[in-house]
């Protein structure tokens, strides 16, 4: 796809210009872009507003340094950061990434991400992303706590319930949360639960919201399948990663009865054809904090060269990181007969490989849509801290579940509406992009 619309390339041209050797942000506009010409050749008040300009330009972008003293007593140094991009809808919602490879551009990529995926959510919340290029492995739990209380003691300035509520991301799970909503607590004076979310149950947090987000993009896809008449039963899976995500991704599929054959890490790609053993997978990597290397020590095979992608699935979950699955990964996914794809992770097909994979009918449905169920579930965490409550495992996944199914139908709709059937990522660009647009018209320019 191009972008055909002459507003819209005068945008991103101009958005180029601005934010030079940022390829993750750029990318992540120019697919919006991409999406939007019908959209500015409707309505055409959002030209006058300057809407596409002002979605694209975050309304604030934190820099901050995060001094902390390590084991051996030695000061260390990092940089923190928090993009909060759009707020029309609500107050900024988005996690925090602890990870080296963090910097402006990733935390503004996956900024702009937020404020669609949210939208798409159908909930009051806006857009925003934050993080540190902070790295949790091989740190003990102390160093991790001075980090994060270090990273906080800047951090809560610029966050509340009803300003900005940060998450978990990759590198920042139950650990990370409870000792930056600690030093949060302690900074504020205050127990604003609604703060944070990701939270442990037994101090504020919710029920499904550490499977959420694998949960809905498996819920998701089984909508894919359903609109086609067909179901997970019998269906072999591919899932990339081994993380949060990839792990209860792995758990749903196998409720629904598909079988996952193969997951990842750093270390290569593990093959197990009788099924990956999700009890064994969650010991190693959630109790251990081991490599899937582990995992061959018991069955299965591990894989050290070549991709993951190889493997022959009906279904395939990218599950880890931005642009892990590259032209000749979908090209070598279409040869071996998959027909689905939905990320689980923020943006981690490359654009090639993207259109490769719709030009060969293979349906495919963007993050921003099919991993929206872990901040949809921190934003019923939200609903719960609000009001005091606390809903029951059963509960939370149906409205989860339901939550994935409305996204699923209004991305359908919407592609159906502008002119391309089936495209999900077309659905999902445009049906996020006019609610924020129409809430930013209502507020004026502001």
């Amino acid at each position: 796809m191009s972008i055909t619309d002459p507003h819209l390339q005068a945008v991103h041209q101009e958005l180029l210009d601005r934010n030079p050797a940022e390829p993750e942000f750029h990318q992540a506009v120019r697919e919006v872009l991409e999406s939007l010409g019908p959209v500015v050749a409707k309505h055409p008040q959002y030209a006058d507003a300057a809407i596409v300009q002002r979605i694209c330009e975050p309304e604030r972008q934190i820099i901050f340094r995060v001094p902390w003293i390590d084991d051996d007593g030695r000061v260390r140094l990092n940089r923190g950061f928090r993009v909060q991009f759009n707020s029309a809808l609500g107050p900024y919602k988005g996690g925090l990434r602890f990870h080296p490879s963090v910097n402006l551009g990733i935390v503004k990529f996956l900024g702009f991400e937020q404020i669609f995926k949210n939208s798409l959510t159908g909930m009051p919340i806006g857009g925003g992303k934050g993080g540190s290029d902070f790295d949790p492995k091989g740190r003990s739990d102390r160093e991790v706590m001075r980090f994060c209380q270090s990273f906080m003691t800047e951090l809560h300035r610029h966050i509340g319930e009803e300003v900005d509520v940060p998450a978990g991301d990759i590198g920042v799970g139950g650990r990370e949360i409870g000792y930056l909503f600690g030093q949060y607590k302690r900074l504020s004076n205050r127990y604003e639960s609604g703060a944070i979310t990701g939270k442990g149950l037994t101090w504020g947090g919710s029920l499904v919201r550490t499977e959420a987000t694998g949960y809905g993009t498996v819920f998701f896809a089984d909508e894919m399948l359903r609109t086609r008449g067909e179901s997970f039963d019998g269906k072999r899976v591919v899932v990339s990663g081994s993380g949060n995500v990839a792990i209860y991704a792995i758990e749903k599929v196998h409720q629904l009865g598909g079988t996952v054959v193969a997951c990842s890490d750093s270390s290569g790609y593990l093959v197990d054809e009788d099924g990956i053993d999700l009890e064994l997978l969650k010991e190693i990597k959630e109790v251990r904090r081991e490599r899937v290397s582990a995992y061959a020590d018991h069955r299965g095979r591990l894989v050290t060269n070549g991709s993951i992608w190889d493997v022959p699935c009906d279904v395939a979950l990218p599950s880890a990181t931005q642009n892990e699955l590259p032209e000749s990964g979908a090209a070598a996914l279409i040869a071996n007969g998959c027909r689905y794809v939905a990320e689980g992770a923020n943006m981690p097909t490359t654009p090639e490989a993207m259109h490769l994979l719709t030009e060969a009918g293979v349906a495919f449905a963007p993050g921003k849509a099919a991993n929206a169920g872990g901040v949809a579930t921190s934003a019923l965490e939200m609903q719960q801290n609000a009001s005091r409550d606390s809903w029951t495992f059963e509960h939370t996944e149906r409205r989860l579940a339901q939550i994935m199914r409305d996204i699923h139908d209004r991305c359908a709709e919407t592609a159906d509406e502008y002119g391309s059937p089936g495209d999900y990522v077309v659905g999902a660009n445009i049906a996020g992009f006019l609610r924020v647009a129409d809430a930013m018209v209502a507020l004026g320019v502001i």
